[in-house]
């Protein structure tokens, strides 16, 4: 709801401040005294026309501001707290404040939370805050989209529309993956032979995981056989064989493992020493094993050279096709069989698909039937409701009604005589509003009927009758008594009233016996001070209220002070 709003060189507005309350807010005052103009600042915060028209003679902007708490639970709450974490704008999650500038030179900005955004962002959580009905319309019931989601809250389907949506949604699953197939089945004998001869080139090299490595070593000691030999022997002949002038390594060691035996025997302490000579001499004898197996495996072989750099190339070729390894290649051959075999069997899954989908469609039928089923017994009391409402406010004969309307659809569901009909995520029809204000009238819709207080009076009947389904928390109403008399302002008033246990109601009017009903009361004044024109607001209670009503009636005397005692009892009695 609207909790303040701040108006600063707005017309003829030099600077308003006003806290509104819940409930009923009924503003009224002589004519030309700037109600309407704060309706006008209300719907320039909500994102509607601004130009530098609007900016107070003498100043060069004019700045319009509201605070709104934010409801605590609800579509409302979950959509303008969506809009604003998708923003980053979100500063409380019990309120937000809404912004407008209006520069002369034409250029304006428009704020959330205090950050400027664009005027169509602005627009967006305005929606969900406030409904304006005056000279330029910003009515969600207006909004044709909106129609079906009004009518389901009022029907309470929620059970039904979301038996419809589960069927609905694994429809389009299978409708999906039908075209995937289908789009792939274009390309399918070219895919098929490229997958085929890709399969083929890497089964065929029957490549094994760590070959590369392995095949690289064995490259590095062919290419150097010659080498490795000459050195291998080295150190074979230094080890076992020794020179004729000096001898082997072996038979040194030996020697001192002899000499340190001999120093252990005499002396104990030195056993260590002659442990360590031992352990030498055996990792020599070691050393020369594995010297005489690895010379062994050297050889100077050409051709198994040629046949290892050949094998090493056809990995790197593949490698660079497939994966930066062996490993990567496999698994990509594994891929491609997985869609080749897709390919080959596309045929069947199609059929599998399509199976599915005209159980599918049978299906949605029949939960999109039970649903319209609800939809339309609701309507029919919907509609009742509406032309009673439209009744008591002296619209006799004003026919109310909610068209519903299917489209022939070939690929739809099917009805019960066989023909089919287009299904969307909210069910098989669109609904829209329809009245006729007069009787002999023909039903139009909702957005093409006359203006003024016969637009007013439908939009009370439907906000009325919609109060439960209709989530926007702050309605306002200009000059709502337009063409209606005293009597039936009784009875609007008593209906704004009631729509004020829903929603916060604002309201402009010119007649004291709807103003009566309001809980809080704002008198709007035209003052001139400096030989300038401003208009001024203040809550009014008590005996200022009591002759406001009273000058509304006629000349303020003990005749219209007593009636506006009346009216003010008479709203108390029926509002207690």
């Amino acid at each position: 709801m609207l909790t303040e709003l701040r108006i600063e060189n707005f017309a003829i507005i030099d600077r308003l401040e006003l806290s509104f309350a819940n409930g009923f807010v009924a503003f009224t005052g002589e004519t030309g005294a700037g109600k309407s103009i704060i309706i006008d600042a209300v719907e320039t915060l909500l994102g509607g026309r601004a130009d530098s028209t609007m900016v107070r003679s003498g100043t060069d902007r004019a700045n319009v501001e509201g605070d709104f708490r934010i409801p605590e639970k609800g579509p409302v709450r979950e959509n303008i707290i969506a809009i604003l974490e998708r923003e980053d704008l979100l500063d409380n999650s019990d309120t937000v404040t809404l912004g407008r500038e209006i520069r002369l030179n034409g250029r304006n900005v428009a704020r959330v939370n205090g950050r400027s955004v664009s005027t169509s962002l602005l627009s967006e959580v305005g929606q969900y805050l406030v409904d304006v009905h005056g000279q330029s319309e910003h009515l969600s019931l207006l909004r044709v989209r909106e129609h079906l989601g009004l009518l389901d809250s009022y029907a309470g389907d929620e059970e039904q529309l979301d038996a419809y949506q589960k069927t609905y949604r694994k429809l389009q699953t299978v409708r999906k993956e039908m075209a995937e197939i289908r789009q792939a089945e274009k390309d399918a004998a070219r895919r098929a032979d490229l997958l085929q001869y890709q399969i083929n080139e890497i089964t065929t090299s029957r490549l094994n995981p760590g070959e590369e490595e392995e095949l690289k070593e064995e490259r590095n000691r062919l290419a150097n056989a010659e080498g490795l030999a000459v050195l291998v022997q080295e150190a074979l002949q230094l080890l076992d064989e020794g020179e004729p002038e000096a001898p082997s390594i072996t038979d040194m060691v030996g020697q001192l493992s002899r000499a340190l035996t001999q120093i252990a025997r005499l002396d104990p302490s030195q056993e260590a020493g002659d442990e360590q000579a031992q352990e030498i001499a055996e990792s020599l004898s070691e050393l020369g094993l594995n010297l005489r197996t690895y010379q062994e495996t050297i050889e100077f072989n050409p051709k198994r050279l040629d046949q290892v750099e050949e094998r090493l190339s056809l990995i790197h070729n593949l490698t660079r096709k497939y994966g930066s390894s062996i490993e990567d290649v496999l698994k990509f051959a594994e891929e491609a069989q997985k869609d080749l075999d897709s390919i080959t069997h596309a045929g069947e899954r199609l059929e599998e698909l399509a199976f599915d989908e005209e159980e599918l469609i049978k299906l949605l039928a029949q939960h999109g039937a039970v649903l319209s089923k609800v939809r339309r017994e609701s309507a029919r009391v919907l509609c009742k409701a509406v032309e009673t409402e439209l009744a008591d406010l002296h619209m006799n004969g004003a026919v109310f009604d909610i068209r519903f309307e299917q489209k022939p659809d070939p690929q739809g569901v099917p009805l019960e005589d066989g023909s089919r009909i287009a299904f969307n995520p909210h069910g098989l029809e669109h609904v829209e509003f329809m009245v006729a204000p007069n009787p002999g009238e023909g039903l139009k819709p909702l957005v093409k009927i006359a203006s003024g207080g016969e637009t007013s009076r439908l939009m009370l009947a439907l906000k009325n009758v919609l109060a439960a389904a209709d989530q926007v928390p702050t309605l306002i109403f200009d000059e709502i008594d337009q063409g209606i008399g005293g009597r039936v302002g009784g009875i609007v008033g008593k209906k704004l009233w009631n729509l004020g246990r829903k929603h916060q109601v604002l309201c402009i009017t010119h007649l004291p016996q709807l103003a009566a009903y309001g809980e809080q009361h704002f008198r709007i004044q035209k003052q001139v001070e400096e030989g300038r024109t401003h208009t001024v607001a203040a809550p009014i209670d008590g005996e200022e209220r009591l002759l406001e009503l009273a000058q509304m009636l006629g000349e303020i005397s003990d005749g219209t002070k007593q009636s506006a005692v009346e009216l003010l009892n008479t709203a108390k009695a029926v509002t207690a």
